[in-house]
């Protein structure tokens, strides 16, 4: 048995059931045929962390979620991966975030809700991005997923993203990756999306600037993107 009550987690293998406890797609023959085991909430709610961690400041947030495991429940599979990039966005100073100067906007205001909650947005017109909002309620404060090393559900990853590499190494990948779109703008963690306790790191997180801002002046170059 388990400590905490909780049931024992059952051994497998290589082969093309991956772990029954965890909810992970079984495959009988075409990998593209995916069906899944229901999610044992007691096992998850050991598993999850809990809302109240996203409550601290956001710069702390990004960094502690580089190695920790994002899972998303969506189709009946749960696909999902280690956390390797992350950025941290603090509005109001912050130029480089979407709420610069507490901009409020019908985009925006998934960040100035409750910690815990996903703020997918549109980029581009091409692709959809995730962001956790951190820190207390009306504080837009938030860390957008940049990579993932997918460990979990990868028919359905290769699937998602028609075979190409990486699976998700880059912002947009992450959210084909997990089928997340805007229209998962304001969910909270839970179910369908949740951060579980990853591994422990055999590396040093590295910082460095974030990407592509580079219209924040000033604050283009604060070290805020942590990686492995």
């Amino acid at each position: 048995p388990r400590q905490n009550g909780l049931p024992p987690l059952p051994e497998w293998g290589a082969g093309p059931q991956d772990h029954p406890l965890s909810g992970r797609a079984i495959s009988s023959g075409n990998p593209l045929k995916l069906q899944c085991r229901p999610l044992p909430k007691c096992w998850m709610a050991h598993q999850m962390i809990p809302p109240s961690w996203f409550e601290q400041d956001v710069v702390s947030a990004a960094e502690q979620l580089v190695g920790k495991r994002l899972l998303s429940h969506k189709g009946g599979v749960v696909t999902g991966g280690i956390i390797t990039e992350t950025e941290a966005y603090r509005a109001p100073e912050d130029k480089a975030s979407h709420a610069y100067g507490r901009r409020r906007t019908r985009r925006t205001e998934t960040l100035f809700g409750p910690p815990a909650t996903a703020y997918v947005y549109f980029c581009y017109g091409i692709h959809s991005l995730l962001n956790i909002v951190t820190g207390p309620v009306g504080t837009p404060h938030a860390v957008l997923i940049r990579a993932l090393e997918p460990t979990d559900g990868h028919a359905e990853i290769e699937r998602r993203r028609k075979g190409r590499r990486p699976l998700a190494g880059g912002p947009g990948t992450v959210c084909q990756a997990l089928g997340l779109t805007t229209q998962d703008d304001g969910t909270p963690l839970g179910e369908a999306l949740w951060i579980e306790e990853g591994p422990p790191l055999t590396q040093a997180i590295q910082t460095g600037p974030r990407i592509g801002i580079d219209y924040a002046e000033e604050w283009a170059g604060i070290p805020w993107r942590f990686y492995l």
